[in-house]
C-alpha cells in the first residue's frame, strides 16, 4: 500500500495510508488527511490515485504546492519523491505499514499563514522589490539633463560662430 510519510519537524511520522481513488489534504477537519499547520492551506491538494499512479493537484493553496522543490499545479508523484505543503514536507513510500491519523487540533486554524519567499524564488536569485524605495524606481536627478542640455548649447553656439567666421573669411 502507498502511504505519505511526514518528514517536517514537529510532525516527524506522522504517516497517510492512500487507500482511496481521491485523497484531499489540508488544514481543516473535513480533509481526508489533515496536517494541522499554518502554512498549510485549509484544501491543500488533493492525490488521485489514476492507474499506478498518484496524481497531486494543487487546489489553488496560498503556498503552493511543490514535487522535489517544483512548484505544481498537477503532476504526477512517484515513490520516493518529496511532496511540500507550504512548509511541511512528506515522501510517498510504498510498501505496507501502519497508519496514524493527524493529531487534532487544540485550537483550530482558521487562516493559511502566508510564507514570506518561497524557495524557489531563492533558487532564482529574485527577491521581492520595494517599489518606493528602490533607487530602480526612485526619481531620477535632473542634474545630468541640465548639465548636458548646457554642454550641447554651448557647443552647438561654437560649431555656428565657426561657420560664420569662415563664410566671412572665404568671402574676403
Amino acid at each position: 500500500m502507498v502511504k505519505l510519510v511526514v518528514l517536517s519537524e514537529g510532525l516527524t511520522g506522522l504517516t497517510y495510508e492512500l487507500k482511496v481513488d481521491k485523497t484531499t489534504i489540508g488544514r481543516l477537519e473535513d480533509n481526508a488527511f489533515q496536517i494541522a499547520e499554518p502554512s498549510v492551506s485549509s484544501h491543500h491538494c488533493e492525490l488521485i490515485q489514476r492507474g499506478s499512479d498518484i496524481v497531486v493537484k494543487d487546489l489553488n493553496s496560498t503556498n503552493g504546492t511543490f514535487v522535489n522543490g517544483e512548484k505544481i499545479t498537477e503532476a504526477a508523484l512517484k515513490p520516493g519523491q518529496i511532496l511540500r505543503l507550504g512548509q511541511v514536507e512528506m515522501r510517498l513510500e510504498s510498501g505496507t505499514g501502519t497508519t496514524a491519523a493527524a493529531a487534532p487540533l487544540k485550537k483550530p486554524l482558521e487562516k493559511t499563514m502566508v510564507i514570506g519567499i518561497q524557495a524557489q524564488a531563492l533558487d532564482r536569485g529574485t527577491r521581492p522589490v520595494n517599489f518606493e524605495t528602490s533607487a530602480a524606481f526612485s526619481k531620477k536627478s535632473n542634474k545630468a539633463n541640465k548639465i548636458f542640455i548646457a554642454v550641447a548649447v554651448v557647443l552647438g553656439v561654437l560649431i555656428i560662430a565657426l561657420i560664420i567666421l569662415s563664410y566671412l573669411h572665404l568671402k574676403t
